[in-house]
């Protein structure tokens, strides 16, 4: 045997012991954890001092929120895709009895005048992160059991959304608007996408639109934060600090930045920099390039998410194509109002970055959502494959 057909071979042997994993996609999301550790070590070190007497404080637990996470995306990955379709409703379920349990006095952990948390020792559990991965789930079950019904009758597809609107009323009051209209556009993009009647779901949308316009307008601090937008440089030192320091981050790193560490505006000046406005950081540390590379990073994974989508729809499985579609809308709508935020293209809101911004319970749930991804991915890798010898027996046949 010569020596190519020996390394020919040896490469096929490897690529057999490989695992079926879409390994672009697990490296772009190994690499934006990576860079979002960096980046909250970049951006947390100041304030840690100050409140905490140890710079590495948010660092310390952000490293067990990552290791945490990782562990989890495992576990989802490990999860076959039966489990996930058959513990939907389930997980939905008991992830709205949990939002209760955070409203109950003495229960919920109350900051910054939101309760939104359950103390569990060292760790906070925050159920409206999950709410939105349990969603994406329960739909795609529930657009694979009822897919007729979703097509034909008006009920199909709003039996789906009465429950959706009562884990969203939960989440309101906590409050977490923000968590609600990524959930409720979610799985509304889901259900379109699952083949609803083009007529009422655009009367269900103006009626949600409506709605949450109308609770907008009922809360003046809500309120506030949209008319602030507007105008960012009104009432620079109070309704409107974070984002004109946000937007002035972003001046400051022009098109390659101040280089890493040395941004300014991480100092005291931009509130949240560590969390919701870790992009304005990036932006002054790595310049316009920077944030090029970084949202080119997440149009690939939304890319990818969907391509799993097309794949698994072409060989026959909607379960797979669901669950792919709800993420990639998920982790798109999230990581554009992120953005939109910090440059001051839609109000002030309180939402994390995926895979960048502090705080464990979004990492942990963003790290999930990838393993249930990469699952979808491989069951399609494994149905291709066993696709392609029954197609080469036919081929011969005929």
């Amino acid at each position: 045997m010569s020596v190519a057909a020996r390394a020919m071979r040896g490469t096929r042997r490897r690529r057999e012991r490989l695992p079926p994993i879409d390994y672009s996609l697990l490296v772009v999301v190994l690499g934006l954890l990576a860079f979002g550790y960096v980046m909250v070590a970049s951006a947390s070190m100041s304030i840690a001092v100050t409140c905490c007497n140890d710079p590495y404080y948010f660092v310390l637990r952000h490293s067990i929120a990552l290791g945490l996470g990782l562990a989890a995306g495992v576990l989802a990955y490990r999860v076959p895709l039966e489990g996930w379709e058959r513990a939907g409703v389930w997980l939905f379920l008991g992830g709205m009895a949990v939002l209760v349990l955070v409203l109950v006095p003495g229960i919920g952990r109350t900051a910054n005048g939101a309760t939104r948390w359950i103390a569990l020792g060292p760790l906070n559990l925050q159920p409206s992160e999950f709410m939105k991965l349990f969603a994406v789930v329960y739909v795609a079950g529930y657009l694979v059991r009822h897919a007729e019904s979703i097509a034909n009758r008006i009920s199909g597809f709003i039996r789906p959304m009465i429950l959706v609107g009562f884990a969203a009323a939960l989440i309101l009051k906590e409050p977490d608007f923000g968590t609600t209209a990524v959930m409720i556009a979610t799985v509304m993009g889901l259900l379109f996408l699952g083949g609803v009647s083009l007529a009422p779901f655009i009367v269900l949308l103006g009626a949600v639109g409506a709605g949450l316009v109308a609770l907008v307008y009922l809360s003046p601090y809500r309120l506030e934060r949209v008319t602030s937008f507007v105008n960012p440089f009104d009432d620079p030192f109070d309704t409107d600090f974070q984002l004109s320091q946000a937007l002035i981050a972003f001046g400051r790193g022009e098109w390659l930045g101040v280089g890493l560490g040395n941004g300014i505006q991480k100092q005291f000046f931009l509130p949240e920099a560590h969390t919701d406005f870790i992009a304005a950081v990036v932006g002054e540390e790595f310049g316009l390039i920077g944030m090029l590379v970084l949202i080119g990073a997440f149009v690939f994974l939304v890319w990818r998410a969907f391509e799993i989508a097309r794949r698994a729809e072409s060989l026959g499985l909607p379960f797979a194509a669901y669950v792919a579609q709800g993420i990639g809308l998920w982790i798109g709508l999230q990581v554009f109002i992120n953005l939109g935020v910090n440059v001051g293209l839609l109000p002030t809101k309180g939402l994390t970055l995926p895979f960048l911004s502090y705080g464990s319970n979004s990492l942990i749930v963003a790290c999930m959502a990838m393993g249930l991804l990469l699952r979808a991915d491989a069951r399609v890798r494994e149905a291709r494959s066993e696709a392609g010898p029954q197609r080469r027996t036919r081929w011969v046949r005929a």
